[in-house]
């Protein structure tokens, strides 16, 4: 053919890689929902002669990730352009099974779906450039199928890069067929005189296993990193290479936990109490020269080998790790006289990195969903750090397009098993409020407005004539305090049995969720009047919710908030929404909350312990609360963990919001028009000698240094009005 250029549409289902001429192009479709489905654009420039367009499709059903979609008709592909003459359904494509693929156990990471063998004995090497021997009949059209309404992908390109500064901690001789979940690291089982080849191979020198040998290797990326192996291999027919991923090693007693992320002597590599080993993915090589790798990237910090060759030897040519994520840019820059909050604004940038991809995600090991409390905060980070909306826009979309009749919001999306949170409803109305005033955009706005007068309506109903909220019917969840029952506060009753990973659904009386509803009910009446409604109504609302709260839920003894109707539990949560609110006694009861002994919010809540600590003046206890984040990075972790030790995820994108307050709350950076075409920086350093950043906004960055007992300096795009 003659030299060509244009552009191909690209979908799937479930899954698809493109390549061309033996280069990957590119993969998708984007998650998203079945009745939007994505597509994605590619630009190809074909100079004179012959190519070869190849696609690999799967689709994997019950054992796809949680979040993985599909009409579940089997794979279907699409390949369309108005340039080129390559059309699915037109040009002569051929299809056929690749052999040489199977599935492993999804274990502990049950939401991210099973991981992958693949067979080099059965695997049709070059089967992207016809180069194998593989018989490929005529595809056939899938005769209307694979029919749903199709949208262009939306998202940038991923962030791709190869890991670098991995480290070889451990080398091992290990028995044939004996689980690894069971031995320690020992370092009288490592084999020092041959570490060295083995980090030699990280650094791009190919090794050669000797047959008949079964080594264990552990490797440290030192970084938590979401990537897609790649491993090299020539000769050494029916050699195994299984790779397992860990966020960190454990100690062998179970009430320990994972100790010093940095320390993996004398530790399991897994959780005790396992029943098989690990997560992760088997290569077994078919004596070729062939490359492998997975069909969805792993994450985690640490990787752990288990080499088993056969009768020849193995040269292991190359082992890779490919890092895949959203491609977020840390534009803030914040410094400041405590070198400590650089290093946790490092920790919390990781941290939203290995937690956004095609979505947003509340972690990468377990779940890999996109949970609607969870990505308020991650949008909000993003917009303080990166002026980023792409992915926000992306998941109000979602769950505005997944919202039910009744009004309420999935507490996820995209899903195929739904868990009501009826909380995180109200939390989707203050992710629109957050985007309006931080990216502007009204007529988006306006398009999800219907979406927050049903959440509102829906809230509302259950409201008694005392202006009392009773709690929707769901898992009620607000925050893993420890004593909280499935992290519902006091008030909340559960229906039945509560399970660790779906708790039950839950009724009852709580001031913590009645101040969160007056809190957004207000923010509703803001998106109503910035929208060319009016928010009295929603406004009449909060006031009514505000009245009730100070009757019901305040004990002018102790002068505070309590949880319940009978005052017999307090908690910071209910403190800080009462001053978020605007509650009458908000102020005093945050003031009076600092010399008792509440219920303490955690890592996710306490994003709104320190907004309401920023309402009082008071971010020197905000920093003194960073102990937590301090501490992290003493232990030796690489982003911020899911909730107070013993943890289950050491990555969760919650946990990240201090880079957020860097520039809302110490640097005092808050758009109060939409689109902050108004923001005032008023500076609360709570000890600190001195703070900069560049914070984003959709006109530019706004730089601002703050020095403490001196006026702050801002300068900034001419399309925003500083008030300082």
């Amino acid at each position: 053919m003659e030299a060509a250029e244009g552009v191909v549409h690209v979908s799937a289902d479930e899954r698809y890689e493109l390549w061309v001429d033996g280069e990957l192009v590119g993969r998708g479709p984007s998650r998203g929902e079945v009745d939007h489905w994505s597509f994605e654009s590619y630009q190809l420039q074909l100079p004179a002669g012959v190519h070869w367009l190849a696609a690999r499709v799967w689709s994997l059903g019950d054992d796809a990730p949680l979040a993985q979609q599909t009409l579940g008709d089997g794979p279907t592909f699409l390949l369309a352009s108005s340039d080129l003459d390559v059309n699915t359904g037109t040009a002569d494509w051929h299809a056929t099974t690749l052999p040489g693929h199977a599935l492993r156990s999804k274990g502990d990471g049950y939401g991210c779906g099973a991981r992958h063998t693949t067979d080099g004995r059965t695997y049709p090497w070059g089967w992207q450039t016809a180069a194998d021997s593989l018989p490929w009949p005529s595809a056939a059209a899938d005769g209307g199928r694979g029919g749903r309404l199709l949208e262009p992908a939306r998202l940038p390109a991923p962030a791709q890069e190869w890991a670098s500064g991995a480290r070889v901690r451990h080398v091992a001789e290990h028995p044939v067929g004996e689980p690894t979940r069971h031995r320690v690291v020992s370092a009288a089982d490592h084999l020092e005189h041959e570490a060295g080849a083995w980090q030699q191979l990280l650094d791009g020198t190919p090794l050669v296993v000797p047959p008949s040998t079964c080594r264990r290797v552990l490797i440290d990326l030192d970084q938590y990193v979401c990537a897609y192996p790649v491993l090299d291999l020539d000769g050494g027919r029916d050699a195994e290479v299984r790779m397992h991923w860990q966020e960190s090693l454990y100690e062998p007693d179970p009430q320990a936990g994972k100790g010093n992320r940095d320390v993996v002597q004398g530790k399991l590599f897994g959780r005790p109490g396992l029943e098989e080993d690990g997560i992760g993915d088997l290569f077994i090589a078919g004596g070729n020269s062939e490359q492998h790798t997975t069909l969805w990237w792993q994450s985690g910090r640490y990787v752990e080998l288990l080499v088993i060759t056969a009768t020849e030897p193995l040269t292991i040519t190359a082992l890779r790790f490919r890092e895949t994520h959203y491609p977020y840019e840390d534009r803030l820059n914040f410094t400041s006289s405590d070198p400590r909050l650089a290093k946790v604004g490092a920790l919390a940038f990781r941290t939203l990195q290995a937690c956004s991809h095609e979505t947003t995600m509340d972690c990468p090991y377990y779940e890999q969903l996109q949970y609607t409390g969870d990505t308020r905060l991650q949008c909000l980070i993003a917009y303080a750090a990166t002026g980023d909306d792409s992915l926000a826009r992306q998941a109000l979309r979602a769950f505005a397009r997944t919202q039910t009749p009744d009004g309420l919001v999935p507490s996820r999306t995209p899903s195929r098993h739904s868990s009501p949170i009826p909380p995180f409803t109200l939390w989707w109305v203050a992710m629109v409020h957050d985007f309006a005033l931080w990216r502007g955009d009204l007529a988006f706005v306006a398009e999800l407005m219907p979406g927050v007068r049903a959440a509102l309506d829906a809230h509302r109903r259950t409201v008694d004539d005392r202006g009392v909220f009773h709690a929707l019917h769901g898992w009620n969840f607000t925050d893993w305090v420890p004593g909280w029952e499935a992290g519902c506060p006091p008030g909340i009753v559960q229906d039945g049995e509560v399970h660790p990973d779906w708790p039950g659904p839950s009724h009852g009386v709580s001031s913590v969720l009645h101040l969160q509803l007056a809190l957004v009910a207000r923010q509703a009446a803001d998106l109503e009047n910035w929208t060319g409604g009016s928010g009295a109504e929603y406004a009449q609302l909060a006031d009514r919710l505000l009245d009730a709260a100070d009757q019901a839920f305040y004990d002018t003894d102790r002068k505070l908030y309590a949880d319940d109707l009978e005052h017999t539990a307090f908690s910071e949560h209910a403190q800080s929404l009462a001053v978020l609110a605007g509650a009458k006694y908000g102020e005093t009861a945050v003031r009076t909350m600092l010399g008792e002994s509440l219920a303490r919010t955690t890592v996710y809540f306490d994003h709104y312990l320190f907004e309401a600590l920023q309402r009082i003046g008071r971010t020197d206890v905000l920093l003194d609360r960073l102990d937590l984040w301090y501490g992290l990075l003493d232990r030796g972790l690489r982003t911020v963990i899911e909730h107070p030790e013993p943890t289950r995820s050491d990555c969760h994108a919650w946990g990240a919001h201090p880079l957020y307050h860097y520039a809302a709350t110490l640097l005092g950076v808050r758009p109060t028009a939409p689109g902050m075409t108004t923001v005032t920086v008023t500076p609360q350093l709570g000890g600190l000698e001195w703070a900069q950043a560049s914070v984003p906004t959709p006109y530019g960055p706004l730089e601002v240094r703050a020095t403490a007992g001196a006026p702050a300096e801002v300068t900034g795009p001419s399309e925003i009005t500083v008030i300082s």
